[in-house]
């Protein structure tokens, strides 16, 4: 198969000063006239930087969904083939594998959220042809074993995708520097937690350059727009701020932990290494809703499987987490 060529694709000499009448576009300059770059190549290039990876393992989607669902078109046959998923865990997995007509093989993790390595080696066939692991886990929050993970890269010919999300609210190590290691290998990170750009959809996909040939082939042309690509470009390059965000919301999980577990109704308190806490109280849809009345909206993941009761409450600011904490102290 070959991938759509666009005007753009075709010319690769940024440094000369072309008149462009190749793609039908309006000629009067205002920013936004011209097509993006459908390679994103300089933006590639400051994460390239930052994540110490060569541009050519780096594939940039619009969101990770749509890095996801790539990676299923490319690796899984429709009505034939299955993936597995670690439940409790990131619900766009099984949207995606139902959306692509993918069954959708749920191992549970253990009583202390962590992987249940033989059961899922117990549920690989002929046809299993990607592994989902979410670590940092939503909505648990804790990391896996390395030593599980690997276990399973070794032991299982497929794909083994981590998406690592909330990686950088981690103290752990990114997964990036096994690739060269494992080439059935697959992480997706984003830009939409630690970086704070949701509402720009930049998802991240890193592995080998042979796979990154492969999803470049069907992704679509002009899937990050102008405006996207700049305004990233601008929040990555600013490393001092990011980072700050990062420590400050750290610094805010900790407090808030510790603020939490004086609440009667909280029987426990998860540990995290993402940007959110997972919380189990006496009701969750009663919390849920009282919390509600007051203004604030959390996350009711009761009907997880492992989640009975337990909510999920993201880091907000001092102040977010200081009106948080007062309204759950006068609840009854």
């Amino acid at each position: 198969m070959n991938s759509y060529s666009s005007a753009r694709d075709e010319f690769k000499d940024i440094q000369k000063k072309m008149v462009f009448l190749d793609a039908n576009e309006n000629p009067f300059e205002n920013g936004i006239n011209r097509y993006p770059d459908p390679q994103q190549n300089e933006l590639k290039n400051v994460i390239s930087k930052i994540k110490s990876i060569n541009k050519d393992k780096i594939l940039i989607g619009n969101g990770s969904d749509e890095v996801l669902d790539l990676v299923f078109r490319v690796f899984c046959e429709p009505n034939k083939d299955n993936i597995i998923t670690l439940p409790p865990t990131y619900g766009m997995y099984g949207v995606l594998a139902n959306l692509n007509a993918i069954e959708n093989r749920e191992v549970p993790l253990t009583r202390n959220f962590e992987l249940d390595v033989e059961a899922i080696v117990n549920q690989i066939d002929n046809n299993t042809k990607i592994i989902f692991i979410c670590s940092p886990n939503n909505p648990t929050g804790n990391s896996f074993s390395d030593e599980k993970i690997i276990t399973l890269l070794k032991q299982f010919s497929g794909i083994v995708l981590i998406d690592e999300a909330y990686i950088d609210f981690s103290n752990k190590e990114s997964w990036l520097k096994w690739l060269q290691e494992f080439p059935n290998l697959i992480i997706t990170q984003t830009l939409s937690k630690a970086y704070g750009m949701a509402g720009l959809r930049i998802g991240l996909l890193f592995a080998s350059k042979d796979i990154i040939a492969i999803l470049n082939k069907i992704k679509s042309p002009y899937n990050i727009n102008i405006l996207s690509q700049k305004n990233a470009i601008k929040v990555l390059e600013d490393t001092v701020y990011t980072s700050s965000q990062i420590n400050s919301i750290k610094v805010n999980r900790r407090d808030l932990i510790k603020e939490l577990l004086q609440i009667y109704f909280i029987y426990k308190v998860y540990e995290s290494d993402a940007n959110f806490i997972l919380i189990k109280v006496d009701n969750a849809n009663w919390r849920y809703d009282q919390l509600l009345k007051n203004n604030i909206v959390v996350r009711n993941r009761s009907n997880e499987i492992l989640c009975d009761n337990c909510l999920r409450i993201s880091i907000g600011t001092f102040e977010e987490n200081e009106k948080l904490i007062s309204v759950l102290k006068t609840l009854k």
